[in-house]
């Protein structure tokens, strides 16, 4: 008799258990296949910083700076990594101020593995931390491409510190956290002003600031090895798959859609620029289809979850056309030793993609309309994101460059340019 009750007590815990376990399962938010993406994702786009970005902007250096090149993608993702744990991703993303975010998950202070993100519901606000994370590694990585073979290791450190907490932490609350900018409608589906925008401008500031590297528009500044740089492009272009395509933040037909524009945009960027050299210099080069292929990435980056892949198309054209443009005829004119091109391709890149997207979002995919679907009013509030981010980027970017520059030299010796920053910086050198 014993037993028995002892049997039947425990088909009754069993029983109970198995009872509520669906319950529980019901009221939880986070979607399995949605979280196996965004971890997919996640890992692509850190790909993008480290080794894709390192090898693409390593490439383009001169042999004495490859290693000093690659120690700035690495430091930042170490370095942006901590900060946005410490304060960042809370600030960016955590309370729903016009201007900032709270300290609410100082430290990740609070998280759990069942917490989510308002923003991203169906995968654990962990997972949605990181994501975001890897954009703001890759956003202060690609400043350091303005500024490549003449800037301080330990001035890039205090920029970089600076430059994450005053500009990208603001510009990524104020567009993607329920800041004033995504109040008002403006569309960015994955960066083109959070990420390419404000990299770019930080970029053209940070070469004037510095100045022109020793030798530029006399002596023979060649890329050191190109193949690298190659290497480095397919990394990014396939790192963006998960760019954009994780922006959709679910495994779902709009993240398909976005990863079928991005494609087609590189495609016709890098025909494009091709196309440009083919019929003014005779010869397109390898350093031109790379280009025009980032400048496509770049410039479909704020439209592709809101605009159908035959725009993805037409907008990778006009990557090709206005940034060659901007890289070629703007820069001479303006005369700025911008290293490996950080404003050219990325931050005239993101104006154009963002104001495209005015013109070609399609309320089926995005749920707004642009221009050619009859809300021409899109296209204004497109204008005035784009206005919104260059003021603030370059007017911060500035000082804070002139804040470092007031504590510590921003730019090495003139010998140690000469030398080389892999020999005075780090004390290493390729053989």
């Amino acid at each position: 008799m014993g037993a028995y009750s002892r049997a039947v007590r425990r088909l009754t815990f069993v029983g109970s258990f198995a009872s509520t376990t669906p319950a529980l399962a019901d009221t939880s938010t986070i979607n399995a296949a949605d979280t196996a993406w965004m971890i997919t994702a996640t890992a692509l786009v850190l790909m993008m910083t480290v080794p894709g970005l390192a090898l693409f902007y390593a490439g383009m250096v001169r042999k004495k700076n490859v290693l000093a090149t690659m120690a700035q993608s690495l430091s930042a993702v170490a370095l942006i990594s901590i900060l946005w744990v410490a304060y960042g991703y809370s600030l960016a993303f955590v309370g729903d101020g016009s201007w900032i975010g709270t300290l609410d998950r100082w430290f990740l202070s609070g998280m759990t593995m069942e917490s989510v993100n308002p923003a991203a519901k169906t995968i654990p606000e962990a997972l949605f931390m990181l994501y975001q994370m890897t954009f703001a590694v890759i956003t202060v990585a690609l400043v350091a491409g303005a500024v490549a073979d003449r800037m301080r290791f330990s001035a890039w450190l205090w920029f970089a510190v600076g430059w994450f907490t005053f500009v990208y932490v603001p510009l990524a609350h104020w567009v993607w956290g329920g800041g004033f900018l995504q109040t008002m409608g403006v569309l960015d589906f994955a960066g083109g002003l959070v990420v390419h925008l404000s990299a770019g401008i930080g970029g053209l500031v940070a070469a004037k600031v510095l100045g022109n590297r020793h030798g530029y528009g006399s002596e023979n500044l060649a890329p050191y090895d190109l193949s690298l740089a190659i290497i480095g492009t397919g990394m990014l272009w396939v790192g963006w798959f998960g760019f954009n395509g994780g922006s959709a933040l679910t495994a779902s037909p709009r993240a398909v859609m976005a990863i079928t524009a991005t494609h087609l945009s590189a495609c016709a960027g890098a025909l494009t620029w091709a196309a440009l050299e083919w019929s003014t210099r005779r010869k397109p080069s390898v350093l031109g289809m790379i280009s025009g292929a980032v400048a496509g990435l770049g410039t479909i980056t704020p439209a592709s979850g809101f605009v159908a892949p035959w725009a993805g198309i037409l907008i990778g054209i006009a990557a090709g056309l206005i940034c060659f443009w901007a890289c070629t005829s703007l820069k001479q004119r303006l005369n700025y030793d911008d290293s490996l091109d950080v404003f050219g391709v990325h931050g005239v890149g993101g104006i154009t993609g963002t104001l495209l997207c005015g013109v070609f979002a399609a309320k089926a995919i995005g749920e707004t309309a642009g221009l050619l679907e009859g809300n021409p009013q899109q296209l204004l509030t497109q204008f005035y994101g784009v206005a919104i981010t260059l003021a603030w980027t370059a007017i911060v970017t500035f000082v804070l460059l002139k804040l470092v520059g007031a504590f510590a030299p921003l730019r090495v010796s003139m010998q140690q340019e000469l030398e080389g920053l892999d020999i005075s910086q780090h004390g290493e050198a390729l053989q």
